[in-house]
């Protein structure tokens, strides 16, 4: 029903910067809040940072300052800005987006793939 299909794949060093993208395809009716999230080996899915509808934004203290999240919602598309890289930083990124499929149907959430993100010291 929904795809999201992330780009922006990469190896950067430590300081360096990288661009995600994501774009929702499908059958959207609206999209409410988009996102990004994270998760390194051997650890829990973390919020990276989330972007409502009405531009309203949400970062993870570990991001502030240095990530900017974004969005293009006649393109169904949400970015994520990523400067000042540490290698704290490397881990799977996903993007997430909260969907409705119909006039009277319910949100939902949907993931992308993930994309890996490293950054070497």
């Amino acid at each position: 029903q929904v795809q999201l299909v992330e780009s922006g794949v990469g190896l950067v060093q430590t300081g360096g910067s990288l661009r995600l993208s994501c774009v929702a395809s499908g059958s959207i009716f609206s999209i409410n809040d988009m996102g990004w999230y994270r998760q390194a080996p051997g650890k829990q899915r973390e919020l990276v940072a989330v972007i409502s509808s009405g531009g309203y934004r949400n970062y993870a203290d570990s991001v502030k300052g240095r990530f900017t999240i974004s969005r293009d919602n006649a393109k169904n598309t949400v970015y994520l800005q990523m400067n000042s890289l540490k290698p704290e930083d490397t881990a799977v990124y996903y993007c997430n987006a909260v969907v409705r499929t119909g006039t009277f149907k319910s949100e939902s959430d949907y993931w992308g793939q993930g994309t890996q993100v490293t950054v070497s010291s």
